[in-house]
């Protein structure tokens, strides 16, 4: 029988490729804390190298072949333990992911995986372009090198293939565990105690609960109940509502941020699935969506008040692209953080302050 770290892996590697959210699958999943590390290193290094190790196995296998999805995963699983893993015994991973085929009812795939299996080594191996080199779609690469050049590109490209580091927030509540990336944006909205602030976009809630240290009134809003229902514990008024209709609020904020629902591909090291997921055309969705949320959040912005909007975007369209659909004398500041220039995750944000007088 395969080890609950890897039947789970298996499980969740499934889900992912339909549809499914790395971490969220593994919170879920009920396992102990050292089977969940391998289940986490495997799926995380599945998903961070998969086009090399999709290379490998046709390498492995001396051609192409069409595959079923049970079979790839196997295979995936096994060459990623055997070449990028310390620790794993080599007899364990290949008589395991074979049993997991057949336990997927892929019996008679098990004889190829062995086969494949047991030609895999440590030796290196010439990767035939930079889209297996760096596992990241080729038109990502192209775009992020037109943008930033070519040696962002590959700074960029790498971080996503390292573990990312986990950064510690000392907060009054005590320590809170925040990437270093998403604890800049807070601090340009410049919170004073007193002041009235409306964060639209607000779950999962790090950002509120940053901002709660100011001593501001809070209202935070995101366009789905189970996912305010889970920042309960913050203390502060929670509202369900689409933020790209017009807002329902009587008066208007000092302080606004609108942290936008983007493709997150300035995440990639923490949510790689992003990067087979994405399509280039998903990003004018995206940015319709998000002029719309900034034109909302505007409407509710009081006279001299500051707006902070931001994504964890590396992408033109959802961040200048968005920028520039309000006047660009109301844009006071930008902020760009770019994964393998700058510590944590990739973000952007621009502040924005209209007309009046002046509160910050």
């Amino acid at each position: 029988m395969p080890a609950p770290a890897r039947r789970a892996a298996f499980d969740i590697l499934l889900k992912t490729e339909s549809g499914g959210y790395a971490s969220d699958l593994l919170r879920a999943s009920a396992l102990d804390q050292r089977d969940a590390g391998l289940a986490s290193q495997i799926v995380f290094g599945v998903l961070r190298f998969r086009a090399q190790l999709d290379f490998l196995i046709e390498y492995y296998a001396g051609r192409a072949r069409k595959l079923d999805p049970e079979v790839r995963t196997a295979l995936r699983m096994a060459i990623f333990q055997l070449r990028y893993l310390e620790r794993v015994p080599p007899h364990a991973a290949v008589a395991e992911s074979v049993e997991l085929v057949k336990q997927a009812r892929k019996v008679s795939a098990a004889g190829f995986v062995n086969a494949v299996l047991r030609k895999v080594e440590r030796a290196p191996v010439a990767w035939p372009s930079r889209e297996v080199e760096l596992s990241c779609p080729e038109w990502l690469l192209a775009r992020w090198e037109t943008q930033y050049g070519g040696n962002a590109t590959a700074a960029i490209a790498g971080a996503a293939l390292a573990e990312p580091e986990e950064y510690v927030r000392l907060t009054p509540a005590g320590p809170r565990i925040q990437d270093i990336g998403s604890q800049s944006i807070v601090p340009l909205l410049r919170l004073e105690p007193g002041l009235r602030f409306l964060d639209l976009c607000a779950a999962p809630g790090n950002k509120t609960a940053q901002a709660k240290e100011s001593g501001t009134r809070i209202i935070a809003c995101d366009r789905y109940l189970n996912r305010l229902d889970a920042m309960k514990s913050l203390g502060v008024d929670l509202v369900a509502l689409d933020g790209t209709r017009p807002l329902p609020f009587d008066c208007r904020f000092d302080r606004i941020l609108v942290d936008a629902p983007c493709s997150g591909t300035g995440t990639l090291g923490r949510n790689p699935e992003i990067k087979w997921r994405l399509r280039p055309e998903d990003l004018a969705g995206f940015q319709r969506r998000q002029i719309l949320l900034l034109a909302r959040a505007l409407e509710s912005l009081a006279p001299g008040g500051r707006l902070v909007y931001s994504t964890c975007s590396l992408e033109a369209e959802e961040n200048e692209g968005v920028i520039s659909s309000v006047p660009s004398c109301t844009v006071k500041e930008t902020l760009q953080r770019l994964p393998g220039r700058d510590p944590g995750d990739g973000f952007f944000a621009a502040v924005i302050k209209l007309g009046g007088p002046a509160n910050g």
